[in-house]
């Protein structure tokens, strides 16, 4: 397997391979398109230039083309028979049609350079062969001779040439070393995430990377930070969790399988006899209880898509809850009042608010000593139904709130009490319960508000009472 490291390398050469060839193309598509008329053009002048003096001054003519040849010109004169005078370096071929050298002689130019053949990976400009140049007629002594000349491109061009190849290879030797040496940067902290990701599939959630670069690299350190803490934290809670409904479950198990045995014994009185199948009973529907709740928390938790949302006038199901716990505030002499209007609507899932009531108005009910006053308040508020639900008992102290919707937030406490002896004044009064009593009231409530977009909080003060506000935003 190639590691990342080698295939950002790998990435590398190939892109500057590739951006150099594409770039011989884009030069050689240019040459052939823009410069190679130019330069026949241009060449087309000298050798006309060349015509004119050696035709002038015919005596002069071969030590003129001898030192035309030194300053960087290639030239050949034939005249069609046998006689060829090479001036400069040889051609690499010496091959020339037939009818381009009697076209010439005739009185015709030769452009060899305007006509090369365009070729994508070959440079015209560089191939030293006799088709590449261009001829003009000369007559020297009465004889007819065909002048071609072209460039000597090591001669004008060579120290440059090698010059331009020496900085195009340290190019690309300097830049494939800051390749490796940027790319080692850059993949090491890609490494260390990845060795981050073995540490966390083996449990262990404490790491240490670094997040103080201001780069993708630095906010993906960052998120995988937090992303660790938080599995930590699930991972807690789920164990927690785990424990809480071990706790709950062993129980009610244990007081069923005790006064079941002790229901076999048969010197038990009828009175006891009734008393421990009572005791059962009891137990079973508690148990049951805890089985339902964590039935329905499992659903919530994928339940985002399938909720059945409809509109429903929000007082007649307050009223309907009401009524459902009219029994307990009659036992407790509890004062209950309503204040919502009637033409308010709430969009959402009826069945499942209406159990957000129920757990809201059985807590208040619960923890609020006899012969006080609940007041249930909604209204709307900047596009949102704000519903209040507001006690008059004891209160709870503001370190407590921010755990009264951890699931058996009660049953912590109560399992500390079972160890540690009776309850003393400090310990957490059980407020984040329904009137079941299993410590998930609060927590399915707070599932199925945030499943509906909103939001629930809780404000109390010692002594104040409690009030729980749950914001649903309206369509």
């Amino acid at each position: 397997m190639k590691s990342l490291y080698s295939r950002v390398f790998l990435v590398a050469m190939a892109a500057i391979i590739g951006s150099s060839l594409l770039g011989f193309l884009v030069s050689n598509l240019y040459y052939h398109n823009k410069l190679k008329p130019y330069n026949d053009a241009k060449l087309t002048s000298i050798a006309l230039q060349m015509q004119q003096f050696a035709e002038a001054q015919p005596e002069l003519a071969t030590a003129y083309f001898a030192n035309a040849a030194e300053l960087g010109y290639e030239i050949l004169l034939a005249d069609g028979q046998e006689e060829e005078l090479f001036f400069g370096r040889a051609f690499r071929e010496k091959e020339l049609a037939d009818d381009v050298l009697s076209s010439v002689l005739a009185g015709g130019q030769y452009h060899g350079i305007a006509e090369f053949p365009n070729q994508p990976f070959i440079t015209g400009f560089f191939d030293n062969t006799l088709s590449n140049t261009v001829g003009v007629p000369l007559q020297l002594d009465g004889k007819q001779y065909a002048l071609f000349i072209r460039p000597d491109v090591i001669l004008q061009f060579g120290e440059l040439r090698s010059f331009f190849a020496m900085i195009g290879l340290l190019t690309v030797a300097f830049s494939l070393l800051c390749f490796l040496l940027s790319t080692r940067y850059l993949v090491k902290p890609v490494t260390r995430l990845t060795e981050a990701t073995k540490r966390i599939a083996q449990g262990h959630y404490a790491l240490s990377l670094n997040t103080n670069r201001r780069d993708e690299i630095g906010q993906l350190a960052a998120h995988f930070t937090t992303m660790s803490q938080e599995l930590e934290r699930v991972e807690q809670a789920r164990q927690e969790f785990v424990a809480n409904v071990s706790h709950e479950i062993q129980s009610p198990l244990t007081s069923i399988q005790g006064f079941a045995q002790a229901l076999a014994e048969k010197d038990v009185p009828a009175g006891e006899r009734t008393h421990y199948a009572a005791i059962i009973g009891e137990e079973s529907r508690r148990l049951a209880a805890l089985t339902k709740e964590l039935l329905l928390l499992s659903s919530l938790d994928q339940a985002a898509d399938v909720l059945q949302r409809k509109p429903f006038i929000l007082r007649t199901q307050l009223r309907q809850v009401a009524q459902v716990m009219e029994w307990q505030l009659t036992e407790k002499e509890l004062a209950l009042k309503i204040a919502v209007p009637s033409s308010l609507m709430l969009d959402g899932d009826e069945m499942l608010l209406n159990q957000v009531w129920m757990n809201l108005l059985s807590n208040a009910v619960k923890y609020t000593p006899a012969g006080r006053a609940i007041e249930i308040e909604a209204k709307l508020e900047r596009g949102c139904c704000v519903i209040r639900v507001t006690d008059t008992g004891d209160g709870i102290s503001k370190e407590q709130l921010p755990f009264l919707f951890d699931r058996f937030y009660r049953a912590d406490r109560a399992r500390e009490r079972g160890i540690g002896g009776d309850s003393g004044p400090h310990d957490r009064p059980d407020y984040s319960v329904d009137s079941g009593g299993s410590g998930l009231g609060l927590a399915i409530t707070q599932k199925i508000v945030h499943l509906h977009n909103g939001t629930i909080e809780a404000a109390s003060e010692p002594g104040l009472g409690t009030t729980f506000t749950v914001t649903l935003p309206q369509p």
